[in-house]
């Protein structure tokens, strides 16, 4: 059974940062492409950032390019999110996805955490 469990969401300052930690069980991370989608409050949900360690890239919405980071650690079974320079427009529910390579949708998600940026 695949589960993943999202933490390191809080309330942050405008110009701050936070670090999302997305922890699989059921999957390895490294055969995934892993990501992150966020959700504001009367929004479609979107795109973030996403990775493949194995052999892929690394990709980001251009909303949040030069300000977030997207890492995996392998040993951990783990992937983060960076978010620096944090705007109150980045306030939403931040999910960790997967999907395996040779698939475009993401089979699985996380329950989310949620971010809030005060301004």
């Amino acid at each position: 059974q695949v589960q993943l469990v999202e933490s390191g969401g809080g309330l942050v300052q405008a110009g701050g940062s936070l670090r999302l930690s997305c922890a699989a069980s059921g999957l390895t991370v490294s055969n995934y492409v892993m990501g992150w989608f966020r959700q504001a409050p009367g929004k479609e949900r979107e795109f973030v950032a996403s990775i493949w360690s194995s052999g892929g890239g690394i990709y980001y919405a251009d909303s949040v390019k030069e300000r977030f980071t997207i890492s995996g650690d392998n040993a951990k079974n783990t992937v983060y999110l960076q978010m620096n320079a944090l705007k109150p427009e980045d306030t939403a529910v931040y999910y960790c996805v997967a999907r395996l390579p040779i698939s475009n949708q993401y089979n699985y998600w996380g329950q989310g955490t949620q971010v809030t940026v005060s301004s």
